[in-house]
């Protein structure tokens, strides 16, 4: 990654990290609630304070470069993070409000605390005999219901890409801290389920979601961000289970987390970015999805799976992520949140702002980098 240098890109991180620490609500806050969800307005997805998948996301990206850079930088507003969310009272239990767990259960290797542990416990016990299924035993994609923090939508029948993230990490992490096979078992479930129902064999790609009502995709779109759960995600974790996964099964998902990098390359455009719908040109260019696919290939690198032609294809889009970081540390060009959508114009129309996981993709994927430059 000769392009790259080291000096600006750490500068770039660092300004990255603390717009996140900072991050608040957008400016024409009252604009954007006017369209709502159909341009992806979810009021609890903006800042760092709440307590759901963005904030989650943004979490696990403090405690990455915590670990890259050894140190305990952070350490302190991730404590105080989660103690105030816990005292003023948690939202209710879904698949997108497991994402802070994942962060959580880390945490405790560096700072013990008798309260985290047994909310992680009680929530992977929750997640293996009270979370809605699908047909098959799929985890049933439930949400945060919009504007109530305390309600739920349930998308019954309906499997999304994203919840291998904001699920099954969690689940599997805690199964192999407490050495709970039942708990790392199912997790093997769920990736395989997920692979089975949403990756699309033709391309490579994964689809946004799969529902058993009508046996179909949806819309059949590629979108970015949901495939970058994947490509991220999936090597995460492999990891978790320090080569002890049946080899068969790792397999089965080495195999396709290559064929989707493979499609990937490419899909990337000229500026190093993929488009919000992958396959689909006129759709803006995505940096949260970008990041997450430019992190996961370079993880891929350092991990033996991808060899050095991919290195070029990151290289790319790290430049390509840099050039879109904003003086104040904002990351530029972030979709929204994003619910399952029929057609390409869905994907299309979704609001652009900063948002806690356009900022921590970024900082996972300049972390990367740099481990590569080093």
């Amino acid at each position: 990654m000769n392009g790259i240098n080291e000096t600006r890109l750490r500068e770039k991180m660092d300004l990255v990290i603390d717009k996140l620490l900072h991050l608040d609500g957008p400016e024409n806050e009252a604009e954007l609630a006017q369209s709502g969800e159909k341009i992806g307005f979810f009021k609890r997805d903006f800042g760092i304070r709440e307590w759901d998948w963005p904030q989650g996301v943004g979490l696990y990206g403090l405690l990455n470069i915590m670990k890259i850079d050894r140190n305990e930088k952070y350490l302190d507003f991730l404590v105080e993070w989660f103690e105030t969310n816990i005292r003023e009272g948690l939202p209710s239990r879904n698949i997108n409000t497991t994402t802070p767990l994942l962060t959580l259960a880390e945490l405790q290797k560096i700072h013990p605390d008798p309260k985290f542990e047994a909310l992680c416990l009680d929530w992977a016990d929750w997640l293996m005999t009270c979370i809605p299924r699908t047909k098959e035993g799929g985890f049933q994609h439930v949400t945060s219901a919009n504007g109530d923090r305390m309600g739920v939508r349930l998308n019954e029948n309906e499997m999304w890409i994203d919840t291998l993230f904001m699920t099954v990490l969690f689940l599997n992490y805690m199964g192999q801290q407490y050495e709970r096979q039942d708990w790392v078992d199912e997790s093997i479930h769920q990736v395989l389920m997920h692979i089975k129902y949403l990756y699309e064999k033709k391309t490579g790609l994964f689809y946004h979601g799969w529902t058993f009502k009508e046996n179909n995709n949806f819309g059949g779109i590629f979108w970015c961000r949901g495939n970058s759960w994947f490509t991220l995600g999936i090597l995460d974790y492999l990891e978790m289970f320090h080569n002890t996964l049946n080899p068969g099964v790792k397999q089965i998902i080495v195999d396709t987390y290559k064929a989707q990098v493979h499609a990937l390359k490419k899909l990337q455009a000229p500026s190093g970015l993929w488009h919000t719908v992958l396959d689909d040109p006129t759709s803006y260019e995505e940096v949260s999805g970008s990041a997450a696919i430019a992190a996961g290939i370079l993880k891929g690198i350092r991990m033996g799976i991808l060899d050095d032609t991919c290195v070029r294809t990151a290289e790319k889009a790290i430049l390509g992520i840099m050039e879109n970081v904003a003086p104040d540390g904002t990351v530029l060009n972030v979709s929204g949140g994003t619910g399952m959508g029929m057609n390409a114009d869905h994907y299309k129309n979704i609001l652009i702002a900063p948002m806690a996981y356009g900022q921590s993709l970024t900082i996972l994927a300049f972390a990367e980098a740099l481990r590569h430059i080093q």
